[in-house]
């Protein structure tokens, strides 16, 4: 049975963008990629919460089929606190604090029924225990993590060794080049690769994500909107999207790869919409197949002939 597991962070997020300001929003690269993935296929998730985890969100992420048996409550403090102001033109962004709280001794013990996973998604937290975390798990099929740049300035050889072990990585462009020192996405990617990963995934942004799986390469835009009321959270929920369709499949063909990276972008497209989870939470799967079948439409072209 193909089982999905996500290993990051849970958190209460203040934030605020051109739209307004909203507070104690839960936030955390577990919780966006585990509402993303559950559209395809509803994740286990490892992470922890302190003792002011409101019961209302545990029960929102059951409610999307999350299997919480991984998430542990450490009473002795808060859950993981940040928060951050967008500029006007949403790509540039101040973080006003960070309080990791509880999670600043966060140490993945993943619960015994959790380690044959087939899927597994090593969200944005220190390479140390994303080692820690492929080093619980059995035989997995596909093992994919992220990063930020605070690992790559601090953590280089520790993060490289975690690179290495995996067969996917997910990160921004701006990342790929601080890892590689390349001068375009495709260098960038090929340079990944060559870390160990054969399958890279650039995001980019408003600029869409370039997908590099063996020699096959693909590039899916961003879904085009109107407005963005909120951006947080729309990398781990691209993630969710990508991984949770691949878990779904439970076939790494190039086809489904292409697909997957397609409902990445429209999962991110969802997320932005809103502050929060607040539109992510409440997307059907017409809602999913509406987009994708727009999203075909829009990059389909007519034959060429010279």
């Amino acid at each position: 049975m193909t089982e999905l597991l996500v290993v990051g962070s849970v958190a209460y997020d203040d934030v605020e963008t051109p739209f307004g300001r909203r507070e104690d929003l839960l936030g955390g690269s577990a919780t966006y990629f585990s509402v993303s993935a559950s559209r395809f296929k509803p994740p286990r998730l490892v992470g922890v919460v302190g003792k002011d985890f409101n019961p209302a969100d545990k029960a929102m992420l059951k409610s999307h089929g999350v299997d919480l048996a991984g998430l542990s409550v450490d009473d002795s403090g808060e859950t993981f606190r940040w928060g951050g102001v967008y500029a006007k033109n949403m790509n540039d962004r101040t973080t006003t604090y960070t309080h990791l709280n509880v999670f600043a001794n966060f140490s993945p013990q993943l619960p015994k029924a959790y380690r044959d996973s087939s899927f597994v998604f090593l969200g944005n937290i220190a390479p140390e225990l994303q080692l820690n975390v492929l080093d619980q798990i059995s035989a997995p099929r596909f093992v994919a993590l992220d990063t930020m740049n605070f690992w790559i300035d601090s953590k280089l050889d520790v993060l490289k060794k975690a690179v290495s072990r995996v067969d996917g990585l997910v990160i921004n462009d701006e990342e790929g080049c601080l890892l590689t020192y390349k001068p375009t996405a495709l260098a960038v990617g090929r340079a990944l690769q060559e870390m160990g990963p054969r399958t890279v995934v650039l995001k980019r942004g408003e600029h869409g994500a370039l997908l590099l799986h063996g020699d096959d390469i693909f590039y899916v835009p961003a879904y085009p909107l109107e407005s963005v009321v909120d951006p947080t959270g729309a990398g781990d929920t691209f993630a969710g999207g990508f991984v949770g369709y691949l878990a779904r499949c439970n076939e790494l063909t190039a086809d489904n790869l292409r697909r997957a990276m397609l409902c990445g972008s429209i999962m991110a497209s969802f997320c932005v919409e809103g502050f929060g989870l607040d539109r992510l939470r409440g997307v059907t799967n017409d809602d999913v197949m509406k987009r994708y079948n727009k999203f075909v439409a829009l990059t389909q072209c007519p034959k060429l002939t010279l």
